[in-house]
């Protein structure tokens, strides 16, 4: 057990980080994993006082850790002066509770931890409705230690549990009906994005989701490729709720790109459960862009946490999943690792399988248009001739479509080779109909 103190002056609430090695995937570096919750904690402005990696050989029920390391965390608690201790992994009431008892501080785990960051930082009310249901669903098991004023339940007499029991049995009560409240909410948001959606296929842009792993530059990439400005940060989950934009793809063809929330390992499934309708934006993607921290020395890993979310998302009856990773902070790596990086990615995006970029320099982001374009551009090309008074139609053309030839004749007529998905293609036939074209 090696632990490391750390000297902090700022006033915030004293922690200490712990990650128990030994339980969960052995692919996982260790000191990635304790770092990664470290980042978690302070995302929650915790003054992380000592960060601990713990050796587990065998779990003990009670507490997790046996009563030899839990004497010795307890030790360090006092040393660093400690309010709350963060394990990093999923404890159950029971152990949470007994550990509270053991180390006379605030303990809160993996799951408590990543939802009590979701709470502070959704910022629609799809996203704290969201938050609430996925906070609710976790807490209903630890009543116990939510309420204070359950410490009354072994007050009663005979065999009752006096006022506290009927307290409790309440507190689920109002706590079940509030679910049920969230749920039909949450169901009305998911009906209102499926309407949203049938109308953008009337106008069928392309749609782009980016995934990947919190702090793999996700909204960094969406402000180089997008022009805005959503908060990028050096700071996990900085993006929760899901923001679209239109963007202009080379050659013109309009596509619609999204920024989604973080993934992240051992994610709680009652986020995964709770955001079912943003995630859902994803499954109806027509390219999805998995964006990898290409610098960390936990990419792999990170990205497997990646594809087992993606899994877990429904795709529609009909629709094929397309995914092209996006290798991000290549001005990170020292220079041989890069150049051996930038090398494979060159050779994988020919397949449309990978880009190297740093959507912080903006290297790369330019191919990596490029390689888009190819990947969702497979609607059929159709060949028109527009007479000079026809702007209007030239200019719905350019708006909709991807104009990949054009030459104009002595009469100046213009003749254009356009792709055009097939509801599109409808739509200008109905509008303008003196348009002469021929499918080729």
């Amino acid at each position: 057990m090696t632990s490391k103190l750390i000297d902090h002056s700022v006033p915030l609430i004293r922690a200490i980080v712990i990650h128990p090695d030994g339980r969960g995937d052995s692919t996982r570096l260790a000191e990635e994993r304790l770092q990664e919750a470290v980042g978690l904690a302070r995302a929650l402005d915790l003054d992380v006082r000592a960060e601990e990696i713990v050796r587990i050989r065998k779990i003990t029920p009670a507490t997790l850790f046996g009563s030899g390391k839990v004497e010795e965390l307890a030790a360090l608690v006092r040393a660093a002066e400690a309010e709350a201790v963060v394990v990093d992994d999923d404890l159950t009431p029971v152990q949470q509770r007994n550990l509270e008892k053991e180390w006379e501080c605030k303990v809160i785990d993996r799951t408590g931890l990543i939802l009590e960051i979701f709470g502070r930082r959704a910022r629609t009310k799809e996203g704290r409705l969201q938050v609430e249901l996925a906070r609710l669903d976790y807490e209903k098991s630890r009543l116990v230690r939510t309420w204070t004023h359950l410490e009354r339940q072994r007050g009663g007499t005979g065999s009752t549990g006096g006022p506290g029991e009927t307290q409790i049995e309440l507190d689920r009560r109002l706590i079940a009906d509030r679910i049920v409240k969230l749920k039909g909410e949450l169901e009305e948001v998911r009906r209102t994005r499926g309407l949203h959606r049938k109308q953008r296929q009337k106008v069928p842009f392309p749609t782009i989701a980016l995934v990947g792993y919190t702090n793999a530059g996700k909204s960094t990439l969406f402000n180089r490729l997008t022009g805005s400005e959503v908060l990028a940060k050096d700071l996990l989950f900085a993006t929760l709720d899901t923001t679209q934009r239109t963007i202009r793809l080379p050659q013109g063809r309009p596509a619609i790109v999204a920024d989604t929330v973080g993934f992240i390992s051992d994610l709680p499934h009652e986020l995964v459960e709770s955001f079912r309708a943003t995630l859902e934006e994803v499954g109806e993607a027509d390219l999805i862009l998995h964006v990898r921290d290409i610098a960390s020395p936990d990419s792999d890993a990170q990205s497997k946490d990646v594809e087992a979310v993606l899994k877990q998302i429904e795709i529609p009856e009909g629709k094929t999943r397309r995914i092209l990773e996006v290798w991000n902070k290549t001005d990170l790596l020292d220079a041989d690792l890069r150049e051996a990086v930038l090398g494979q990615a060159e050779r994988l995006s020919v397949e449309g399988k990978a880009a190297a970029v740093s959507a912080w320099t903006g290297e790369g982001v330019e191919a990596l248009r490029q390689i888009i374009t190819g990947l969702i551009d497979d609607d059929p090309e159709t060949e028109l001739t527009l007479d000079p008074s026809q702007g209007e139609a030239l200019a719905w053309l350019y708006e909709h479509g991807r104009v990949t030839g054009r030459d104009t004749d002595e009469e100046g007529r213009t003749h254009l080779t356009v792709r055009l998905a097939p509801q599109a293609l409808g739509r200008f036939e109905r509008q303008f109909q003196r348009v002469c074209f021929s499918a080729s």
